[in-house]
């Protein structure tokens, strides 16, 4: 029972921050906004990986893997908006 309580604990947690991010985009704007969104949904990303896609119980292999994977993702999107950015300055 008692991994049952952590698995709602973590939801209640993921509903908190879901609470964060509304309240934020409606407080916020601009960079502040975009930072609190990112941080956010990082530290969602982070407890879903953890808890409930059972990472924190496989070896560190797979733990190395999924860091891996999360960097490389974290590549392709600052590559990705770093031509988009450029293409909008030029046009």
């Amino acid at each position: 029972m008692t991994a049952f309580r952590q698995l709602i604990f973590v939801w209640a947690i993921l509903q908190g921050l879901l609470l964060v991010t509304v309240a934020g985009s409606f407080l916020l704007s601009g960079f502040p906004s975009v930072a609190l969104s990112f941080g956010v949904a990082f530290a969602k990303a982070a407890l879903i990986f953890w808890f409930f896609m059972h990472l924190r119980e496989e070896s560190g292999l797979l733990r190395l893997a999924a860091i891996g994977a999360g960097a490389w993702l974290l590549i392709l999107l600052i590559l990705s908006g770093a031509d988009y950015a450029t293409r909008a300055m030029s046009g």
